[in-house]
């Protein structure tokens, strides 16, 4: 997709600190650009994804009802990199760790959590295994698919320097079973790697969630609170892989991020490369949907978030736009609770959604805590699957939230 005339740039693109700028109105930005950046762990610095004149800093209201400073950046059309930009010298794990910052790398899975600390757990000696993991996040998406297919030599280099500078063992590209062209193309051009293999796995949602790739790959279950470092495993997303294979060779950082947009109203539903920034509403007059649309959801129709304005811009954690009618965005009426199962067979955590749902509506916290309602990870399987459409998932997610905001966790 082309530039936009105006981007804007939220200091907050990623789980853990949120950055502060380090640019003021009116200053001239380029391409690749530091504009904000935090002395904070968990943190990730942010770029100018164009060239053109600081002209605002604002507020942004974020899913979930945080807010966070953002730049305002008028493009001059020119998109000229700025003179920082270059492959970064790499002669160490710390230099390569660095290097990861610097690219201001998040998981580009939807996660967002800063790849420069993934890649540097305190135990690394105990790490037996790292999965790229190329599973699409949610049904409808494919922009994991297409990087793979259209960057695989990006994918690979990505996966060398990890191998590298972690001196990791081996190397796991989960791959779902319905992408035979991926799985292929794959295998041919990673077979010079001894230690690198592809696996086919189901293709069932959720596979790409961590917890459920981890399982797949190894047989290893998660442990409550735990990380998958505890368990012997690093697990990163296929693009975000690849993205280290391109800043190692070209020194761009994270500034453009490719995306599904499709939908009902999509009359041609497709992958786009967009700059990072770009308002939502710029992406849907490039695509032309059919007619006004009834509810834009970023993300997939499973997890995705549904948004309010069409002024909110693509981040790094945006991997899909759907476009959605009003008959494809109607939520049914529920129904009473028929006592079917279907909810507790169908959650990858083996959760109790129904009973998780009951408690929460009676703000019975001692039960949430038993019902173990801390670990869903609000992938919609159990309202997907509910005969009578019950809002199971919102409320377990809900309770989720409630037990985090109470500082409330059960041990073991």
């Amino acid at each position: 997709m082309p530039p936009p005339a105006q981007v804007t740039i939220a200091m907050s693109q990623h789980l853990g600190a949120p950055c502060e700028p380090v640019v003021q109105v009116g200053d001239h930005v380029e391409v690749g650009q530091v504009i904000g950046d935090s002395d904070q762990f968990v943190s990730a610095p942010v770029h100018a994804s164009v060239s053109g004149t600081v002209s605002a800093v604002t507020t942004l209201l974020l899913p979930g009802g945080r807010t966070t400073k953002a730049l305002v950046i008028d493009s001059d059309g020119e998109q000229r990199v700025h003179e920082s930009v270059r492959p970064p010298v790499v002669e160490s794990r710390e230099d390569f760790l660095k290097a990861v910052r610097a690219s201001g790398l998040v998981g580009l899975g939807g996660a967002g959590f800063p790849t420069h600390i993934k890649l540097n757990p305190k135990n690394l000696s105990e790490i037996d295994t790292f999965i790229v993991n190329a599973a699409e996040c949610e049904p409808y998406l494919c922009a994991d698919h297409r990087e793979m297919m259209e960057c695989p030599d990006d994918v690979v280099a990505g996966i060398e320097a990890v191998m590298r500078w972690l001196d990791l063992p081996r190397c796991v590209i989960a791959i779902e079973s319905n992408k035979p062209d991926a799985i292929a193309l794959m295998k041919e051009k990673t077979a010079h790697l001894s230690k690198v293999s592809v696996q086919a796995l189901p293709s069932t949602y959720p596979q790409g969630a961590e917890k459920v790739i981890i399982y797949s790959v190894t047989g290893r279950e998660l442990p409550r609170g735990a990380l998958p470092a505890d368990v012997g495993v690093i697990v990163d997303n296929v693009t975000t892989v690849a993205e280290i294979g391109r800043f190692l060779r070209t020194g761009i950082p994270l500034t453009t991020k490719r995306l599904t947009v499709t939908g009902d109203l999509m009359d041609r539903p497709r992958n786009l490369s967009v700059i990072i920034g770009t308002p939502i509403g710029e992406v849907l007059d490039y695509c032309k949907p059919k007619a006004e649309p009834r509810k834009i959801i970023t993300g997939g129709p499973m997890m995705g978030v549904s948004q309010m304005d069409v002024n909110y811009p693509i981040t790094r954690q945006n991997n899909g736009l759907l476009v959605l009618s009003e008959k494809a965005s109607a939520l049914p009426e529920p129904e009473p609770c028929i006592r079917c199962g279907r909810c507790i067979s169908a959650c990858p955590a083996g959760l109790s959604p129904v009973e998780i749902h009951d408690a929460y509506h009676d703000s019975n916290l001692d039960e949430l805590l038993r019902l173990d309602a801390d670990l869903c990870m609000g992938c919609g399987c159990c309202s997907y699957i509910c005969p009578a459409k019950r809002s199971l998932t919102q409320a377990s997610t809900l309770a989720r939230d409630l037990l985090k905001e109470r500082g409330l966790k059960k041990n073991g």
